[in-house]
């Protein structure tokens, strides 16, 4: 299975996995959603591996290059375990 982004104004909604096969492509679709400041929900990730940190992170790391804001919600537990483990996670943008 793949991963989609799917956007209603400023709220990206991502689904399906966030691990090595998708992370890449899903970083790379920072150019198509960053126009401003969103929040991406991950409600709908159904699995992740390291490779989810590193798709948080370039969005991160895009969005202040385009000078906007990315915030991140729902994040899954086994997200916000990894983040944890690695002590990451405040590094991780939340949404209000």
């Amino acid at each position: 299975m793949s991963a989609q982004i799917d956007s209603d104004g400023s709220r990206l909604r991502v689904s399906g996995p966030i691990t090595l096969a998708t992370a890449a492509a899903l970083a790379a679709a920072a150019d198509l959603h960053l126009k401003g400041d969103v929040v991406v929900d991950l409600s709908a990730v159904t699995e992740v591996d390291s490779s989810a940190l590193s798709f948080i992170f370039e969005w991160r790391r895009a969005a202040q290059r385009r000078h906007c804001k990315v915030s991140f919600c729902n994040l899954p537990a086994s997200l916000a375990s990894l983040a944890e483990l690695y002590g990451v996670t405040d590094l991780i943008p939340a949404a209000a």
